[in-house]
Parts: structure tokens; sequence; C-alpha cells
């Protein structure tokens, strides 16, 4: 929605309407789109509702491992979630990292098969789950897309994938920058990946695995050993 449709509907004057968008913006409520004047809700806004009760996992056991590692490892930090053929980027340590160079990205949704997180999700979700989920893509990006890309065909990105034990992006989508990222599990399937972004040229991809890779996946395993422990105390009461 546009600021003059907000300040219509609200009954406000438009730069009132336009001033406080950006300050929501500012708290993480809103982000402005490609048009610079239009504006959509983030996931933060669930915040506000009774129903975010089902997703204080993200708040209470995710975040606290993810302000530790980011501040160990000083590179920015993405907790993403599949959702409708999507990656949605539900919290991030990008405010505390000196190294980001992008901002404001809770909210934001990613394609699927460029992004490292993306990745990881189609390599340790279930066979079957993955087969739908590719067979989705394909629907609605068309086979050429789906199957090659940048880093090479996607049967061996997800092979791959599996070897390194998190999913990878060296090449596409955002040329600045590289990315891993560790699944995290509720039970046998993971619900959630945790990806680390750095600077292309300021770290080389291999020497990024040699010192990241086994701090990023001890972390994820936290998670969900937390996740498990939580719903673990929860079915007891």
């Amino acid at each position: 929605m546009r600021a003059a449709e907000v300040a219509r509907i609200v009954g406000i004057p438009r730069p009132t309407a336009y001033r406080l968008l950006e300050t929501l913006e500012g708290l993480g409520f809103v982000v402005r789109g490609p048009s610079e004047d239009a504006w959509r809700p983030t996931l933060q806004t669930k915040s506000l509702s009774s129903g975010f009760r089902d997703e204080d996992w993200v708040a209470q056991v995710a975040v606290p491992r993810m302000m530790k590692l980011g501040r160990k490892i000083l590179w920015p930090l993405d907790l993403v979630t599949f959702h409708d053929y999507r990656m949605a980027i539900r919290e991030s340590t990008h405010n505390i990292s000196p190294f980001s160079v992008d901002h404001g990205m809770v909210g934001r949704e990613l394609p699927v098969l460029e992004t490292a997180g993306g990745r990881a999700h189609l390599a340790f979700v279930p066979r079957q789950e993955r087969a739908q989920i590719i067979e989705g893509l394909r629907e609605r990006l068309g086979s050429d897309v789906v199957d090659f890309h940048d880093d090479g065909p996607l049967d061996y990105i997800l092979a791959h994938t599996l070897e390194l034990g998190v999913g990878f992006r060296i090449k596409g989508f955002n040329a600045r920058t590289m990315s891993i990222s560790a699944p995290i599990y509720s039970g046998e399937r993971p619900i959630a990946c945790l990806t680390m972004i750095w600077i292309g040229t300021a770290l080389k991809f291999e020497e990024a695995l040699r010192l990241h890779r086994d701090a990023l996946i001890s972390t994820a395993a936290s998670i969900s050993e937390d996740l498990a422990r939580v719903a673990a105390e929860q079915s007891e009461e």
C-alpha cells in the first residue's frame, strides 16, 4: 500500500502517514517496496497478535543462540524458513554485525534455489517433500530456471550440500556476497535454516568453510536441541 492510500484510509495528512511508515520501518513492522512509496508488513507484525505464541521459539530459542554466534564470528546471520516457495527471513543479526552490507532484512522473502538457506532446506527435507517442492518450483519458474544455476546443476548443488553439511551460495543472486546455511530441526525434519553471509572479496569460500562451518552447524544443532527440550517440557505440563 502506498503512503497516500494509508493517509486516505486512516484520515491523516500524507506527510504524517509517510513519517509514521518510516517509524514503523525502523521498528521492523513494515518494509518499503521497490517503488520506494509502496509499503508492506513484515513477519514481525505477528508479534502484535495473540497468535504469535506458536512462533515464540524464534525469539526465545533461536535469537539468543544467533546473537552469541554473531558476536563471535562478526559476519551477519539470517534465520530463514520455507514459506510458499520462498525463503522468509525471520530474524537477523545484520544490526549488530560490523561487516553487514544489507539492512532491514527481517520479513524479506528470498528465492529458494539461489540462496544457501533454500538449498539447505531442499537438501535436508525428506526425499518425497523435496520432490514435491522441486515440482512446484518447476511449475512456477520453468525447468531451465530450476535445474541449472551459476553454481552448477541442481542435482550437484543438493548432493554437495549433503556432503558439506550446509547449503551454499558462491555465485549468483548477490554478486557481492557468499553464504552457507545449516538446518535447524524439529523432530526429523528441518523447520528453519541458519545462514551466515560474508563479503566474497574479504573471505574465500574454502576459508569460510574452514573457519565457520563447524560453529554454524553446532549453533543450529543447539537450537534444535533447545526446541526438543522445550517441546518435551510443554508435553509434560
